[in-house]
């Protein structure tokens, strides 16, 4: 009988700890594979947050603070940009177009955004995807909003719906704008990006909501002018938190930054959104190194399983090895079917985690992408996947030598002896 059916018996008659073995096994190449996967699916979503975009204008701070208050609502501005300045910045001939964006109120937890009906039709996410309208339409009136969509999954929120939006940025406020109520008029559809939980409103809805405040105070509620008056209004804002930039041609890029960056009138900052996207990466990389560096550490341990269940089981085998002998085959037998039964154990353990894995990824990838903004760009096994089974087969072979080593050096007459 040659070595891999005689393997693959021995392995069936101790089939309970053979089975414990592979699922070790297919568990901690899974975590491997899967943690790469995340990795990959992350890296591209934020690479994928905003595309179309040629430059980031805010006030002066640093590169990774405009990019995250600006595109990934995180944080706060440490200055705003005057209106008189985002015109002259608007107005240059190499800029095709421009969407402002004021930050500083929120919705239960969630970022509201001020802009105007140009971000629906110039923001650009993926592979260039442009904002779509689940339900509804974008805002019309003073005080339409439109809602992204966990936003509308999380407060269960429908077109018609009235709110309140909130003074300030935390899930807790004491400050609201409850006089002046807003009425759902759109729901966004699933990008996997920030914009699913923001709630967008008009640029005069947001100097609606703060006319008579001071200092984030409502400073009187009874000459507090009434909806109405306020749709009747002129609501120019006098500052805005941001602005988006479009230019006329990819080349004008560094020109145009340097003059916004050199601009006299106040210290503004332009960035390109690649550029800084990859200098966030490249800080994240250190938790992404560590979650990779844990996984290999979880397959380690399932290798390590496969030589403690041979090792255990050598000194019940010692029969099996002898009778082995008795019968013919020689040291170098014994040797080879103890590394054949170690690297069969993992060959197979980790064909079937990363089998579970892409299935359960395939199963689950669409849910993954709308609920977390994780966009999983392979859809089946891959190089890498190759690569693992490959590797962790190799080791569980080197690791087999040890028990194997132990079986060679067994004498025939030390098995067949009777065990006291």
């Amino acid at each position: 009988m040659t070595l891999l059916p005689l393997a693959l018996r021995s392995l069936w008659n101790r089939r309970a700890t053979a089975l414990l073995t592979l699922l070790s096994v297919g568990l901690s190449v899974a975590l491997l594979v899967g943690v790469e996967s995340l990795r990959q699916g992350a890296r591209a979503s934020f690479e994928r947050t905003i595309t179309g975009t040629d430059l980031i204008v805010g006030a002066r701070s640093g590169q990774l603070n405009l990019l995250l208050y600006a595109v990934f609502r995180v944080g706060d501005a440490t200055n705003n940009i005057t209106w008189p300045s985002y015109q002259a910045v608007a107005g240059r001939p190499d800029v095709a177009w421009t969407v402002p964006l004021s930050l500083g109120d929120s919705h239960r937890g969630f970022r509201v955004l001020g802009t105007t009906t140009d971000y629906f039709t110039h923001y650009r996410y993926g592979d260039g995807k442009s904002l779509t309208l689940a339900e509804g339409k974008p805002f019309a009136d003073l005080f339409d909003a439109v809602i992204g969509a966990e936003v509308a999954r999380t407060l269960g929120y429908t077109v018609g719906q009235e709110i309140v939006l909130s003074h300030g940025i935390g899930s807790v406020s004491f400050a609201e704008h409850s006089d002046r109520p807003f009425r759902v008029s759109g729901i966004l559809a699933p990008t996997g990006t920030p914009v699913d939980r923001t709630v967008h409103v008009s640029l005069p809805a947001i100097e609606a909501i703060h006319v008579g405040w001071e200092t984030g105070t409502r400073l009187s509620t009874s000459t507090s002018p009434s909806v109405d008056d306020l749709r009747h209004m002129e609501l120019q804002p006098k500052q805005i938190t941001a602005f988006l930039v479009g230019l006329k041609t990819r080349a004008a890029a560094l020109r145009v930054q340097r003059a916004v960056n050199t601009y006299a009138e106040e210290p503004l900052l332009a960035i390109i959104p690649g550029v800084a996207l990859s200098q966030l990466w490249s800080v994240l990389g250190v938790a992404e190194q560590a979650l990779t560096a844990v996984a290999v550490f979880v397959v380690g341990v399932g290798l390590l399983g496969i030589l403690i269940s041979m090792l255990t089981s050598l000194n019940e085998r010692r029969r099996e090895m002898a009778v082995l002998r008795a019968i013919g085959a020689r040291p170098w037998h014994v040797f080879a079917l103890l590394v054949s039964e170690s690297t069969l154990l993992a060959l197979v353990g980790s064909t079937l985690g990363v089998t579970a894995l892409h299935l359960g990824l395939l199963a689950g990838g669409s849910a993954l992408e709308a609920l977390a903004g994780l966009a999983l760009l392979t859809p089946g096994p891959g190089l890498f996947d190759l690569a693992v089974i490959g590797g962790v087969t190799l080791a569980a072979a080197l690791i087999g030598a040890v028990p194997a080593w132990r079986a060679y050096r067994v004498a025939v007459a030390d098995g067949l002896s009777v065990q006291v």
